[in-house]
C-alpha cells in the first residue's frame, strides 16, 4: 500500500506545481503558444483536464468510462481535438476551475482504490497505482510545455521517480507507436535522481545501457527535449536507436522537439521527496492518456 500512497501523493504534489504555473495567468498568457505546434497554454490545461476526467471515471465509474471510450473513433488526433473542444469553449477562469475539479476527482478516486485494482484504460485495464504514475507523466510533459511558454525554469524533485519507473515499464511504446517490432533485448537504465540518489533498472550485464540525469530522462520520454539537448548517454546500438524514439505513451509521437531548440542546461536539483515504489514491473501497460502533439 505504501507504493500506491506514494504515487498518489506525488500526483497531488505535481498537480499543485502545475496549478501554481497557471493560477494567476493573464488572458494574454493563456493564449501564449507552447512548443507543441498549434497548442496554447489553454490547450495544455484543457488536455490535462480531459485526461484527468477520464482517469476519474476509470477509477470511480468504470462502466461510464467504458461507455464514453466506446464512442471514440480510430483517429487519435480527432479524439484529442474532440476532448479539448468543450474545455476550450469555456472562459479561462472556468477552464481553470474545471481543471482543478477534474484533477481533484481523479486524485480522490485513485486514492480510494487498492493499488493492484485493475481499472479500464484506453488499450487494456491497468492497476490503479500505474494509472496514477501515468497521470504523473502527463503532468511532467504538459507542465513542461506550459513552463516553456511562460519562460519558467522548473525544479524537479525525486517525485519524478514514478515517471522514470513508468517509462522503464513502457520502454517499448516508442516502437509500437511507429509500427516497429520491439527488439528482443533488455535495457539497463542507470539514472541519477535530483537528490543525487542512483536509480537502477534492468540487468547489470546488459550491453544496451541508458545513463544520465533522471530529469533529462523524463524530458526525453515525454518528448519535451531532443536527445541532443540532454545529458542522456546510450551504450549499445539498440540503446542508441532507442534514444531517438523513446516515449512513455502510445499515441502519435508527433514532431517532438528540435536539436538546440532549448538550452541544454539541466533543471536545478531540489530537495528529495518520496522515492518509494520505484521498482519496475513486468506488467504490460497501455498509454497514459492522449499525449500532446
Amino acid at each position: 500500500m505504501t507504493q500506491h500512497r506514494d504515487v498518489v501523493a506525488a500526483l497531488v504534489a505535481e498537480g499543485d506545481e502545475v496549478d501554481r504555473l497557471v493560477a494567476s495567468l493573464s488572458a494574454r498568457q493563456w493564449s501564449l503558444p507552447t512548443p507543441a505546434p498549434g497548442w496554447t497554454v489553454a490547450h495544455q490545461v484543457a488536455h490535462l483536464a480531459a485526461t484527468f476526467r477520464l482517469a476519474a471515471l476509470a477509477a470511480a465509474r468504470p462502466e461510464a468510462f467504458k461507455e464514453i471510450t466506446s464512442r471514440l473513433g480510430a483517429n487519435f488526433e480527432a479524439n484529442v481535438e474532440q476532448a479539448l473542444a468543450e474545455y476550450l469553449a469555456e472562459p479561462r477562469d472556468v477552464l481553470l476551475s474545471r481543471w482543478r475539479s477534474e484533477r481533484a476527482a481523479a486524485e480522490d478516486a485513485l486514492r480510494a482504490l487498492p493499488p493492484d485494482t485493475l481499472v479500464p484504460w484506453l488499450v487494456r485495464p491497468i492497476p490503479a497505482a500505474v494509472l496514477a504514475a501515468a497521470g504523473m507523466t502527463e503532468l511532467i510533459g504538459h507542465g513542461q510545455d506550459i513552463a516553456d511558454a511562460l519562460g519558467v525554469e522548473r525544479r524537479f524533485t525525486d517525485r519524478i521517480g514514478h515517471v522514470v519507473a513508468f517509462a522503464v515499464r513502457t520502454w517499448d511504446f516508442g516502437y509500437l507507436a511507429r509500427g516497429l517490432r520491439p527488439p528482443e533485448v533488455t535495457f539497463r537504465f542507470e539514472l541519477t535522481a535530483p537528490s543525487g540518489q542512483r536509480w537502477e533498472f534492468g540487468p547489470a550485464d546488459s550491453a544496451q545501457r541508458i545513463t544520465g540525469p533522471a530529469a533529462d530522462f523524463c524530458l526525453l520520454v515525454t518528448r519535451r527535449r531532443h536527445r541532443a539537448d540532454l545529458a542522456i548517454v546510450a551504450s549499445g546500438e539498440e540503446a542508441d536507436r532507442w534514444l531517438d524514439i523513446a516515449q512513455a505513451y502510445r499515441g502519435s509521437p508527433g514532431p517532438g522537439r528540435q536539436p538546440g531548440q532549448f538550452s541544454p542546461t539541466p533543471p536545478a536539483p531540489a530537495a528529495a521527496t518520496s522515492t518509494g515504489g520505484l521498482a519496475p514491473s513486468t506488467g504490460v501497460l497501455s498509454r497514459p492518456g492522449g499525449a500532446a502533439p
